[in-house]
């Protein structure tokens, strides 16, 4: 079975707002084992949105739309499905009375006439309430295909998505299962883990598929399985993710829906009785700021000095002025005294420290933009490591963050 997804908008069109709605559906209609086809963006114009909807339909069993569904004159979606069903508009009293309802209670007005087309549906629609605002969501069928119409304000979609419409697909629609697992790995790149899992991906069985989804310091593998019984699929993508996450090892940081990397940090932390704080300064304090944002933090988090200039790393972490001298501000030492003398300071057990050049310009250092040392101050050593993170500012911030915290993690498991 298959669905296609088209968003109407001029705003997504020129880049005003991010289409996330059809993400979001998209996971949606894939957790009930129905597939998306493909996903478009039309202009709020009527040949567009005829043209879309008339080529889902060759495609596609389940059309959803989103956007247009506004009182104003360039809110066009009903007139249009109007057209393309040639159906004719009516006055729904069920969407007339809660449109009512809400301005009164929300804003305490008598509805406006221009709010009134609201209320106004193709005459064979079923009304999809929406409870969270005025406009209804819409469902109509054609030919054998069914199309959903809903607003485009992503909370009012994706209440109308979980409430009504999956239920209702479930309900009319057979559909087969999909089965997916994700494991998330860090510390190594996309096609040192394919040559590391070559014996697991060459025999796979033929209902199992695993896709590499990269992104900044971690790769995710998607096991995924489609047929009729759920048990069985289970099973078999359990198995091929146990010889996966053997071969990996530590590298393997978690599955997905599962914890974040801080809480992970949390509860080894906690597990051990352990504590740590962070000497930060080309990631400015991103990777406290991550850590804090676990409740109870304060049992396990010290603190952080964001020593962003030199003379902080030097008047308040005590960084040797020769250190930086001799050997640059971005440098292994430098970082090794950072993480040392934090974790001195703060009486910790672990310290993470970063100094880098994130660009655009080089600063006070000769580094190329994206060299980034991170060090990590443990009860019996100081580990450091160089890397190279590209050219991109927030890039090269986030996967510094994203490399500290896999070097912490590493170290709290040798205790």
């Amino acid at each position: 079975m298959f669905a296609e997804i088209i968003t109407i908008g001029d705003e997504i069109l020129i880049g005003q707002i991010i289409d996330t709605n059809s993400a979001f559906i998209a996971q949606e209609l894939n957790k009930i084992g129905v597939s998306v086809y493909q996903i478009s963006s039309v202009q709020d114009e009527r040949l567009h949105i005829l043209e879309a909807l008339k080529e889902a339909e060759s495609r596609a069993d389940i059309i959803i739309i989103t956007g247009g569904l506004g009182p104003t004159k360039d809110d066009i979606t009903k007139h249009t499905l109007c057209e393309y069903f040639n159906d004719t508009l009516v006055e729904s009293k069920e969407v007339l009375s809660h449109v009512e309802a809400i301005f009164k209670k929300h804003l305490g007005i008598p509805l406006l006439e221009v709010n009134k087309n609201q209320a106004l549906v193709p005459s064979t629609a079923d009304v999809l309430h929406n409870e969270f605002g005025t406009a209804p969501g819409m469902w109509l069928k054609k030919d054998g295909k069914v199309f959903v119409s809903l607003p485009g304000v992503p909370f009012e979609m994706k209440n109308l998505i979980t409430s009504k419409v999956i239920p209702r697909i479930v309900q009319e629609f057979k559909r087969p299962y999909i089965v997916h697992k994700t494991i998330i790995t860090y510390g190594m790149g996309e096609s040192s883990l394919a040559d590391r899992i070559s014996s697991v991906e060459d025999n796979l069985p033929s209902m199992v598929k695993l896709a590499y989804l990269p992104s900044l310091g971690s790769v995710r593998l998607r096991l995924s399985a489609k047929g009729n019984n759920s048990e069985e699929l289970n099973s078999m993508v359990e198995l091929e993710a146990e010889k996966i996450r053997n071969l990996l090892g530590d590298i393997v940081f978690g599955e997905e829906g599962g914890e974040s990397v801080e809480s992970v940090i949390a509860q080894l932390l906690t597990k051990k009785r352990m504590t740590m704080g962070t000497a930060e300064s080309c990631t400015g304090g991103k990777i406290a700021q991550q850590i804090t944002s676990m409740p109870g933090a304060s049992a396990y988090f010290k603190g952080s000095i964001v020593s962003y200039a030199t003379e902080t790393k030097i008047e308040v972490l005590k960084v040797s002025k020769t250190t930086i001298e001799q050997f640059s501000v971005v440098s292994a030492e430098v970082a090794i005294e950072m993480a040392t003398n934090l974790r001195n300071m703060l009486k910790t057990d672990f310290a993470i420290a970063t100094t880098g050049n994130a660009g655009p310009t080089k600063g006070d250092s000769d580094a190329e933009v994206g060299t980034v040392f991170i060090a990590v101050a443990s009860p019996e050593a100081v580990v450091v490591e160089k890397y190279h993170l590209g050219s991109q500012r927030e890039r090269i911030v986030q996967k510094a963050v994203n490399k500290a915290f896999e070097m912490l993690r590493k170290e709290i498991l040798k205790f």
